[in-house]
Order: structure tokens, then sequence, then C-alpha cells
């Protein structure tokens, strides 16, 4: 599967019990789907890792790249095109991150069954 639905409210509860590790293992698994529906070599964990090294620096940008990744992605599947990465970096700037990630997640949860089913055939192997 290329994009996972998530529940949104249990990814909250495991940020908010883990102390925010889980929600560095939600922003992987955002970029590593974003990638992989974009048909690019993942570099989530470079992502992640450099946010961590840069004390959140780099997230900011990773926020708004993520937006434009999306963007790719309804464009490429022929869904009706929006742009958040904007928004995505305004609320990281105000310290809002974790509700880009659940706009993003729930973006991405709108669209995993069109994407989904353009990557697998009927026998659910992807496709050659």
């Amino acid at each position: 599967m290329i994009i996972e639905k998530r529940s949104i409210p249990v990814c909250i509860i495991l940020a908010i019990i883990t102390c925010g590790i889980y929600a560095l293992f939600w922003e992987y698994k955002l970029l590593d789907s974003l990638y992989r529906a974009n048909e690019r070599p993942s570099s989530a964990g470079t992502d992640v890792l450099l946010s961590i090294v840069t004390c959140g620096l780099y997230g900011l940008y990773m926020l708004y790249k993520a937006g434009k990744m999306e963007s790719d992605v309804l464009v490429r599947y022929g869904m009706p095109n929006r742009d958040d990465s904007v928004l995505y970096l305004i609320l990281g700037f105000i310290g809002l991150g974790l509700i880009s990630f659940c706009i993003l997640q729930n973006n991405l949860n709108s669209m995993a069954d069109t994407v989904n089913s353009s990557y697998y055939d009927s026998s659910d192997r992807p496709l050659q």
C-alpha cells in the first residue's frame, strides 16, 4: 500500500502518551507515503533526523515541502488540486505542527483509495 490510512485521534493520543516520540514516527510515515505516492526515492528518515538535529528549523521546511508534495500527488492522480503548504508552515511556526500532521493525515486518508487503487491490480500486487 502506498498510502496507509491512520486514525487521527489514535495518532494524537499516542503522540501525547509517548511525549512526542510517536509524533516523530508519524512524521516519518507521512513523508514516506508522500515520497512513494510521488514515485520518488524516500528520504523521510533523513528529513526526520535533520528536523531533530536542527531543533525543528528543518521541520518547518519539511512541513512546507510536505504540502508541495501533497499537491503534486493530487495533480498526478487527477484529483482537485489544493496547496496547503503555507498553512502547514504557519501552523508549524506558531507551534502547532501536530495540527499540520492531522490535516495532512486527513488529506492522505481521503486520497488513499484513489492512489492505492491505481497502483495495485485486482490481485493486490503492484503493477509492473
